[in-house]
């Protein structure tokens, strides 16, 4: 019989990204990061004038921050003793929204934390994604955590058999992101590994009931 299955998101799940981001931005490129709403599009500013930082230039130095900067990101509290809890009961692989390019790095970073883990990148809603991770694994339970709430809407309607936690382990972040549990889109909302660890582990191993 197959083992129960983990797809789990990285930045902000197990590895804080904003705060490193922002430092980076400040320290080497001239933009401010103040994130006052859910806009990650807003947030950004060069800070010589105050003027917004336009979209390509946003998403030019999110790729160059992952390409030069992933050794500034450090664990969530509790996520690589949780993993390691999960790895016992099931297979745990990540899906992260970054390109093809950046996969092999993206799995060395988290060994280097202690998390051997398969990789796999997405662009886009990730439930399509989800959906062909889940046929090749062909798991007896499966669950997904993600921080972006937009995710677990697309993983509802294209694996609706998965169980899906929204969870964002970054403090400066949770209070602001919609909660896709109060739309329906995710079983529960928790932004802790202590409260997340027992959920995942009873909706895996527990009475399906």
């Amino acid at each position: 019989m197959s083992r129960p299955l983990v797809i789990s998101d990285c930045d902000e799940v197990l590895l804080h990204m904003i705060g490193p981001f922002r430092a980076w931005l400040g320290e080497a490129q001239g933009v401010t990061f103040r994130m006052g709403g859910n806009d990650f599009a807003r947030s950004m500013t060069w800070t010589a004038s105050g003027d917004p930082v336009a979209p390509a230039e946003i998403w030019r130095l999110l790729d160059l921050f992952f390409t030069t900067e992933m050794h500034r990101q450090v664990p969530i509290a509790g996520a690589v003793e949780a993993i390691g809890a999960l790895g016992e009961v099931a297979d745990v692989v990540v899906l992260t929204n970054l390109g093809d390019h950046h996969q092999a790095r993206r799995t060395d970073q988290l060994r280097g934390h202690g998390l051997a883990l398969k990789v796999y990148t997405n662009l886009g809603p990730k439930g399509p994604a989800l959906r062909r991770i889940v046929e090749e694994y062909r798991p007896s339970r499966a669950v997904f955590i993600d921080d972006i709430a937009q995710h677990h809407g697309s993983a509802a309607e294209h694996v609706p058999t998965l169980g899906r936690l929204h969870f964002c382990g970054e403090p400066e972040l949770a209070p602001l992101i919609p909660c896709a549990r109060d739309a329906g889109h995710a079983h529960a909302r928790i932004d802790h590994w202590a409260g997340a660890l027992p959920w995942l582990l009873d909706r895996l191993t527990g009475d399906p009931a």
